[in-house]
Order: structure tokens, then sequence, then C-alpha cells
């Protein structure tokens, strides 16, 4: 039973750390989503007000700052982690999570210099492809957000087992606490960097080596090229499927004149240019699809099974993310909500988005599918005879229903933690002034100050470790949070909705005025 609990709190800490470096992405999805439709050039045809050069600087930059963010989540996760783990002195295991972030790159690109095995950049491609990335700067061997999550669980377990060390020989001493974990992690990361430009190649060529067999494996192939190109998202693997087939021969070759177009998107964009019907190489572009239609199912989903007086609140958290990935085809922000967290949810993901397209391919549709306004208006541009885009929709309206229907099923059926499914937020928000929440009581409710050992909080609790549990006033709790306690050994949930990240920095505010006495 013991081990059970363990296993349980281990995955509760690592779903509700990796929810803690999220936290900002829905503010930065409807920034995104605002830029998107700004500087949208099809929107743009219909709307000329938007071709005004304010607007549309407006739109660019609002656009390119939030892509700044999620280009580089791996940094995000890396950092977010390791500031949530930290049980003491957060703002210190963030900047160790980033130093070390900053030697995990550095020694991927010496290892691979060293080693002659730096990637040239593709002129029209630059590294996508190559399994190799530019982050922060730094060329290394793409990871994904794998490479930041591990490091950022990594700096929180060694910051929290190193940070209270100390040195007795006077020299020593300012080598001791924060700055010896920094020369762990130090270690570690360039041990990681290392590691990864031997162990990550061999997995991107055996990906990369699946591309021969999809392109000959006719609707099996497609179906596998779907299902990849969304399940492989968070190891950067991803580009390893979609790149040899839109932008190599691998994807189709046109011949006209003297102009050769290679790769399906090349194709496809001097099909529609020169008013040519479309040939079959479109479906390797069909990844678009789920993107722009598919997440409104999967959204639906997540509102609907969220508890009845949590839904308000998770459609305006989702609706920004959902206007990203529809409009704008940045799909991470709302993948990363829920691919580490329900791995059932990720694969049906995949299976569904993969079998669309390959329904997309056997109704002969070979219409545009990338980005909601700009494909509506090039399908209607290029004519339903050449796209049979009306096709297109009904089998987005099916795609939709699936996805939702799934989805719920899923959810309903193995209790998942999706957004929205937290314990009962309370009708009034309890983070009040200090004269006006009971803290104190609150405090004493816990066993006093001096059984306090830890505070944090995840999305919608008040979470407490204390150093006796047997002093603890459940009553007394339960009556100062009535929409939720839970007390495992020495930890302490109380539920706040989402008002428990500002209840839990008053306490803390509260602890510090409040002398440290023994328990009583």
């Amino acid at each position: 039973m013991k081990q059970k609990e363990r296993i349980v709190r281990a995955l509760e800490q690592f779903s509700t750390a990796m929810l803690a470096a999220l936290g900002y992405l829905p503010a930065a999805g409807l920034v995104l989503a605002a830029g998107a439709l700004l500087a949208s050039a099809g929107l743009g045809s219909v709307a000329p007000v938007l071709r005004w050069e304010p607007l549309a600087l407006a739109g660019s930059l609002a656009y390119d700052g939030m892509m700044a963010i999620i280009q580089n989540l791996s940094v995000v996760f890396c950092v977010g982690i390791a500031a949530f783990l930290a049980r003491k002195e957060k703002q210190q295991a963030a900047i160790i999570a980033l130093l070390s972030y900053l030697v995990f790159l550095t020694a991927g690109h010496t290892t691979l210099e060293q080693m002659g095995r730096l990637a040239a950049p593709d002129p029209a491609l630059g590294m996508y492809g190559t399994g190799q990335a530019v982050v922060l700067g730094i060329q290394t061997v793409d990871m994904g957000v794998t490479g930041g999550i591990l490091l950022g669980f990594l700096t929180g377990w060694v910051y929290n087992r190193t940070s209270g060390k100390t040195f007795r020989p006077a020299p020593l001493r300012i080598y001791g606490g924060v700055r010896w974990s920094f020369l762990c992690m130090a270690g570690l990361s360039a041990a990681l960097g290392l590691a990864a430009c031997f162990v990550w190649p061999p997995v991107q060529r055996a990906v990369d080596g699946l591309t021969g067999w999809i392109a000959a494996a006719g609707e099996m192939g497609l179906f596998l090229y779907g299902f990849l190109e969304r399940v492989l998202i968070p190891t950067g693997l991803h580009h390893l499927i979609y790149i040899p087939f839109q932008f190599t021969s691998l994807g189709g070759t046109l011949t006209v004149g003297n102009q050769v177009y290679t790769g399906a998107y090349a194709v496809m964009m001097g099909e529609y240019s020169l008013g040519l019907p479309f040939s079959d190489g479109i479906r390797w572009m069909y990844i678009g699809f789920t993107k722009t239609f598919g997440y409104f199912g999967i959204v639906g989903a997540f509102i609907f099974c969220a508890r009845p007086e949590n839904r308000r609140r998770t459609a305006a958290m989702l609706t920004p993310l959902l206007l990203t990935a529809s409009l704008a085809s940045v799909t991470e922000p709302l993948d990363f909500l829920f691919c580490f967290l329900s791995p059932v949810l990720w694969l049906a993901h995949g299976v569904i988005a993969g079998a669309f397209m390959v329904l997309l391919d056997l109704c002969g549709v070979t219409a545009f599918t990338g980005g909601l306004v700009s494909s509506f208006a090039m399908n209607l541009s290029a004519g339903a005879s050449s796209t049979h885009y009306p096709l297109l929709y009904l089998l987005a309206a099916a795609q939709i229903a699936v996805y939702f229907v799934v989805f719920t099923l899923l959810i309903r059926t193995f209790d998942l933690r999706t957004p929205g499914r937290e314990q009962p937020a309370p009708a009034v928000p309890p983070a009040a002034p200090e004269d006006r929440f009971p803290f104190h009581a609150l405090v004493a409710a816990l066993g006093g100050r001096g059984n306090i050992a830890r505070v944090d909080n995840c999305l919608t609790r008040l979470r407490v470790w204390v150093e006796d549990p047997g002093l603890l006033d459940r009553k007394a709790l339960r009556e100062l949070s009535p929409d939720g306690l839970t007390c495992q050994g020495r930890e302490v949930q109380l539920v706040f909705g989402f008002d428990a990240e500002q209840l839990r920095r008053q306490l803390d505010a509260v602890l510090e005025k409040t002398a440290l006495s023994p328990p009583v």
C-alpha cells in the first residue's frame, strides 16, 4: 500500500510540476491568436483595414513575441519545473536550472563540433530535418522539450538534496549551499549534453528510416505519417517525419518548362499559382487538417468533462490556446496540457489524426488545410472543383465529433485529470486580504507555525507538509476549506480553486511574520 501511495504521489508531483511550468501559456496563447489574426494575409484580403501598416506591425510583434516562447518551451519547462520542485528559495533553483540548461546546450554543441557532426543549415529550411536545432543561439541535438523536462526534474531533485551543504574549511565555505548545488548540476548537465549526442541520433536515424517505408506503404503509410507527426511532438522527432515529404523529392516533383518544384509543399503552391489540378502529393500536407479542426473537439471534450462549476474558467483558459492552434497551426500549448499527463489521450489523438488523413485521401480531397482563415480563403480562390472543399468541411465536422466523443469517453472511463477536473472551487474566491481570510486560524489548525515544514500550491490546491500529522485539527481544516481536504502522511492538500497561488503567497507572508516556535 505504501508503494502504491508513493507511486501516486510521484505521478501527482509530476503532473502538477508540468502544469506549473505551463501556467503562462493561456495568456501567451491569447496574444498569439490576436497577433495571428492581425497578421493574417488571408484575413487581410477580406478585411483590408488589416493591411494598414501599424496594425500589421502590431500583429507581427504580438505573434513573433509569443512564438519566441513557444519555440523555447524546453527552457520554460526546465526553469519552471525546477522552481516548482524546490522546497525553499525557489528563485535560486530557477537560476541554477537556467545556468544548467546553458551548460547542457553547450556540452552538446561542443561534442558535435569536436566530432565534426555539426549540421549545416539548409538555405530554405534552416535546421529542420537535420536532427539538430538552434536553442538560445546554441546549435545542438534536437530533443524537443524532452531535454528541458529531464533537466528540470534533475535540477529540482539535486537542489533539494544539496542546497543545505556546508563546508567547514573557511576557504571552501563560499562553495556551500546553492553554489554547491550549481557545481553538482554543472557536472551533471555537461554529462547529459554529452550523452544526448550519442543516445539521441540513433533514435533519430530510426525515425528517419521510416520515411521510405511510409512513402511506399500506401494508405497504411499515410496513417503512420499522421500518427507519428502528432505523437512525436514532445521529442522533436516529428520534424524528421514530415520534412522529407514536404520539402524533398520524397513528396513529389513538378516540372513546368524550366521550373522544377520539389517537395509536397512546393508542388502544391506551384500548382495553386499556375491554376493546375492538384496532384496526389498534396496528401503529405494533410497534417494541417487536425491542427485546424480537430482541436475544437479536444477542447470541447475538456470543457464538457470539467466539473460544472469549473467549465467557465476552463473555457476561458483553453479558448485562446484553441484559437492559436486553429488560426496559426501552433498546437504545442494545448498538446503539453495532456500529452504527458494522459498518455491514453495522446495515443488516441495520434490514431484519430492519422485515420482522418487516410479518409481525406480516400475521399479525393485536395484542399488547403493549414490555418482556419488562410485555408478557407485559398480554397475559395482555388474553387470547389479543384479542391473539393465542401467535402473537406464535412470531414472536419466529423473529426470534431469523433474527437469529442472519444476523448469524453476516455476521460470519464479512466477518470483522467484533464483541465477543469480538479476538486470544486468555492463560489466565493477565498484569496482575500489577510484581515479577511483567517490565516492565523489556518496556521493553528495545521499544528502551529513550528509544525509547518513547507508550503506550496498547484493549480487549485494549497499543499502543506507538516512535521507531525498528529497535530492537525482536521475539523478546523475542513471548515476553512469546505470544498476539499486531503491528508496523506505529512502532506495536507486544501482545495481553494484558482486562487490557491494567491493564497499561498499571502500565507507565506504570514508565516514570515510569525515567530517560529516548537509545535504544541
